[in-house]
């Protein structure tokens, strides 16, 4: 498995501004060369760690969370990462290994590693290694139901994961879940899509779920509403409920993204 992670710098004074950067009423893309060091963030009661804040809750726009790709140094952690006791989270290692203590036992997740933690879960996360860690951070509010349990941590990887292939694709387009589809105690699914040279979503999705795609590897070609644009390894797009979408994969290798959603609860309707 490969995965992109930035790494920050700057670009020199003899490059171009001309970039890929798209924000519209309905989709945003944020290519990888916007990642610099210029637009990290800080966080409280984090050492040694910087991050690209992706997506975040924005009245008009994708609305239910947020994603960052956080940074570690070596020594560097969090011994209170979460400050909302009504967030929980999925981390997905890119680069290096992290630790996370939870309940008493401390996991080592390396690339590829996959954790969910409950809403008011608490755990402490640290890089015990010699080299950066870098991993996704995505978080959502829990939104709890009457009579239905809330769910679990766990632990597991990409690797660890059969993909599930698309009907009728013969293995083109999968999916690696890591949540049940059907399992309601679950609100928000973050996925792993791959696509085949050659494989293609064959038609403009149309709905309710706000998506937050960062291509892992491979390039591609993605329907965002009205436009067909290109993305590669590094990228993230950021879709408002019923952005069409649509997705040619031409090769030469396989394209992979982490892919969020929110299901399985009753639309609001205030």
């Amino acid at each position: 498995m490969t995965y992109y992670a930035p790494k920050g710098g700057h670009p020199p004074q003899t490059d171009i501004m001309t970039g890929r950067a798209v924000f519209t009423e309905s989709y945003a893309v944020i290519p990888k060369g916007t990642m610099r060091d210029i637009v990290t963030s800080n966080f409280p009661h984090w050492t040694k760690t910087r991050g690209w804040v992706l997506a975040r809750p924005m009245t008009g726009f994708a609305e239910t969370f947020s994603q960052t790709i956080m940074e570690v140094l070596p020594g560097g952690g969090s011994d209170r990462p979460e400050m909302n006791p009504l967030a929980q989270a999925v981390l997905f290692v890119v680069e290096g290994t992290l630790s996370i203590a939870y309940e008493g036992a401390t996991r080592e997740l390396g690339e590829g590693g996959y954790a969910y933690l409950p809403a008011g879960a608490p755990y402490t996360v640290s890089n015990r290694g010699d080299d950066p860690v870098r991993f996704h951070w995505v978080r959502k509010a829990y939104e709890a139901v009457d009579g239905i349990e809330h769910p679990e941590a766990f632990f597991t990887s990409d690797q660890a994961v059969a993909p599930n292939p698309m009907p009728g694709t013969k293995g083109r387009w999968a999916t690696t879940r890591f949540v049940e589809p059907d399992d309601l105690r679950h609100d928000m699914h973050v996925n792993i899509v791959t696509f085949e040279p050659g494989g293609l979503i064959p038609f403009a999705e149309t709905h309710v779920m706000e998506h937050g795609l960062y291509v892992l590897e491979g390039k591609a070609v993605y329907r965002l509403n009205r436009d067909w644009v290109e993305v590669e390894a590094g990228d993230f797009m950021w879709l408002r409920a019923f952005c069409p979408q649509a997705c040619y994969a031409g090769g030469p290798g396989r394209f992979r993204y982490l892919l969020y959603k929110d299901v399985n609860r009753h639309m609001a309707l205030t």
